[in-house]
C-alpha cells in the first residue's frame, strides 16, 4: 500500500471516531453514554498514538530526505504531534464524567483536524511527487508493518519528549 494512501486512511479512521464522539457527547456524561465516550476515546488514543509513530519513525524522516525543502513542515507536525501525545496522556487517565473531559476531547479533535488539514491539502502532493510510486509503496509496507511495534502509551512517542 502506498504511504500516503496508508495516512489519508489513518485519517479517516480518526475522523470517523470524531464524529461518533460529537455524537455521543450531545447525550450527556451519564452511565452509558460516559462508558460509550470512554471507549471512543480509547480508540482515538490507540489509533493516534500508533499513528503518530508511524510517522515519525518511518514517513516524516523519508519525507524530508525526499523533499528537503518540507524540512519545516515536518518540525511543525512534530511540535503539534507533541500537544496532541500529551492531551491524549491527560485524556487516558481522565473520568468521562469530569468536567473538563469533552474540552479536553474537543481541543483534541481541533488540532488533530488542523494537522491533517495541512497534511493532505498542503504537504502531501508535495512529498508524493518527490518521493514517487515505487518509493512510497515501500514506505507504506514498512508502515504498515511498524504498526505493531507501536508504543500504546502515547508519551513513549519521540515528540511527546521535551525539547523535540
Amino acid at each position: 500500500m502506498d504511504a500516503i494512501v496508508l495516512l489519508k486512511d489513518d485519517h479517516k479512521t480518526v475522523e470517523k471516531l470524531f464524529k461518533q464522539y460529537e455524537k455521543a457527547a450531545k447525550q450527556g456524561h451519564e452511565g452509558q453514554n460516559a462508558k460509550a465516550k470512554a471507549d471512543l476515546v480509547a480508540e482515538m488514543i490507540q489509533e493516534l498514538t500508533t499513528h503518530t509513530f508511524i510517522e515519525e519513525e518511518i514517513f516524516y524522516p523519508a519525507a524530508k530526505a525526499a523533499a528537503p525543502d518540507t524540512k519545516d513542515h515536518v518540525l511543525e507536525s512534530v511540535e503539534e504531534h507533541h500537544m496532541v501525545a500529551w492531551l491524549l496522556s491527560e485524556l487516558g487517565g481522565l473520568d468521562p464524567q469530569d468536567e473538563s473531559f469533552d474540552a479536553k476531547v474537543t481541543v483534541l479533535m481541533e488540532n488533530v483536524r488542523h494537522h491533517v488539514k495541512e497534511e493532505e491539502e498542503d504537504w502531501f502532493p508535495t512529498v508524493r511527487a518527490a518521493m514517487g510510486r515505487k518509493l512510497l509503496q515501500d514506505l507504506g509496507e514498512q508502515m504498515a508493518a511498524a504498526k505493531e511495534q507501536a508504543p500504546s502509551d502515547p508519551l513513549k512517542l519521540s515528540s511527546a519528549r521535551a525539547g523535540v
